[in-house]
C-alpha cells in the first residue's frame, strides 16, 4: 500500500505529540424539576402581605423560643416554622419574615431552612395534602399503581393541585413506612398497605369531609406478618448457658 504525502503529512500531524488530543465527552440529560426554589413575588405571596401569628399559637412561639437558650433562639426556627405553617396552611415569605423577627436573625437565615426541607410548602396546597412514596420498597409493592389511579381519580399529576383546591399530589421520597409499603400521606395522617380499590375509597371519604382512621388498611393492627403467624422465633428461645461448657 502507498501512502500519499498529503496522507502521510495528514497522518504526521494527527500523531503529533504537540497537537492536543480531542476527547468526546457525554453527559446524561439534566434533570428538570416543575418546582421554583427561589422566591417570586405574587399577589398573595410578597412581604407585604403581613403575618402575625393567632393569640393562641403566639404563646406555643414564646414556649418554643424558652426551651434553648437566650443566645441560640434560632434554634428555634424549625418548630416556628412548622407553627406558622400549620396556621397559614403554607410557608409564605411573610412567615419565613416573622419566624426570621422572633429569633432575631437575618431573614436568610430562615430561607436556608425553608427551601432545604420539604416539608415546608412555599406554595399553597390543597386542603388534603397528599404524599406517595414512591421509593424502591413502595414500588416493588405497587405504588406506580397506586400513582396512576391518584392520578386518574384526581385529574391531577403530581406537583399540581385540583381546581377545587381541595387536593395537592406529590410523590416522596421514603415515609419511613416500608414494611406497610405503599403508604400514603394525608397531610400527618399514613394510611397504609393500599391498593387500587382502597385508594379510591379513601379519596372517595376524604371528599365527603370524613377522617378514616389512619394506618394499614389491610386490616393489621401495626405491621405484624399479614397472614397472623410468625416468620420467625418459632423455636424455643435459647436459655443464658445453652453453648457454654457444663464444667464452666
Amino acid at each position: 500500500m502507498v501512502l500519499t504525502r498529503s496522507v502521510l503529512g495528514r497522518s504526521s500531524r494527527l500523531l503529533s505529540p504537540a497537537s492536543p488530543m480531542a476527547r468526546g465527552l457525554t453527559t446524561s440529560r439534566a434533570a428538570l424539576s416543575d418546582a421554583l426554589f427561589v422566591h417570586r413575588n405574587t399577589s398573595d405571596n410578597n412581604p407585604s402581605v403581613k403575618f402575625t401569628f393567632s393569640k393562641e399559637n403566639a404563646a406555643r412561639a414564646d414556649q418554643i423560643i424558652s426551651r434553648y437558650p437566650s443566645e441560640w433562639k434560632k434554634a428555634a426556627i424549625l418548630p416556628l416554622l412548622d407553627l406558622g405553617q400549620r396556621q397559614l396552611g403554607w410557608t409564605s415569605i411573610s412567615v419565613m419574615n416573622e419566624v426570621a423577627r422572633l429569633v432575631d436573625v437575618p431573614p436568610m437565615r430562615v430561607y436556608e431552612c425553608a427551601t432545604f426541607y420539604t416539608m415546608f410548602n412555599r406554595e399553597k396546597v390543597g386542603k388534603y395534602f397528599l404524599q406517595l412514596c414512591t421509593t424502591t420498597p413502595c414500588q416493588l409493592c405497587g405504588a406506580d399503581t397506586i400513582l396512576e389511579t391518584l392520578k386518574k381519580e384526581l385529574g391531577v399529576t403530581p406537583g399540581h393541585t385540583t381546581d377545587d383546591g381541595v387536593f395537592t399530589l406529590v410523590e416522596v421520597e421514603c415515609a419511613g413506612a416500608c414494611v406497610n409499603a405503599p403508604v400514603l400521606a394525608v397531610n400527618d395522617d399514613y394510611y397504609e398497605d393500599l391498593t387500587p380499590s382502597t385508594t379510591v375509597k379513601l379519596i372517595e371519604a376524604l371528599r365527603k369531609g370524613e377522617r378514616p382512621t389512619p394506618g394499614p388498611v389491610s386490616g393489621r393492627a401495626s405491621c405484624e406478618p399479614l397472614n397472623g403467624g410468625l416468620t420467625s422465633l418459632k423455636s424455643e428461645p435459647w436459655k443464658a448457658g445453652d453453648f457454654v461448657r457444663a464444667d464452666l
